[in-house]
């Protein structure tokens, strides 16, 4: 972690297996996936066109963008099908206190 300030974007529970959940710190917008068991933080919003992927498909590790289709692997934000080339931006999720949080300024 570079300055280490946390901040939280949602409870852990609040996230299902095999699903996400918007979350939004600072006027910045996450998505939050978990993936069997293991919890994932990218952008919101697709690199392709302005579909919000927390209203997207998942199906085991990638999620399909509502808007043209476009894919991604979660665990790594690789964009997986056309019409996305573009990765994800990435944040590390820690779970403390319950809560899944981030630093937003370290992002992969």
């Amino acid at each position: 972690m570079k300055d280490g300030k946390l901040v939280p974007l949602c409870g852990v529970s609040d996230v299902a297996p095999g699903c996400a959940v918007r979350a939004e710190n600072a006027g910045c917008s996450y998505a939050v996936f978990n993936i069997e068991g293991r919890i994932y933080v990218t952008q919101d919003e697709c690199t392709h066109g302005p579909g919000s992927l927390s209203e997207g498909y998942v199906l085991d590790d990638e999620v399909e963008c509502p808007f043209h289709q476009g894919r991604f692997h979660v665990p790594t934000g690789r964009a997986t099908c056309a019409p996305a080339t573009e990765p994800l931006k990435m944040w590390s999720a820690q779970v403390v206190d319950g809560n899944v949080c981030i630093d937003p300024a370290e992002h992969e």
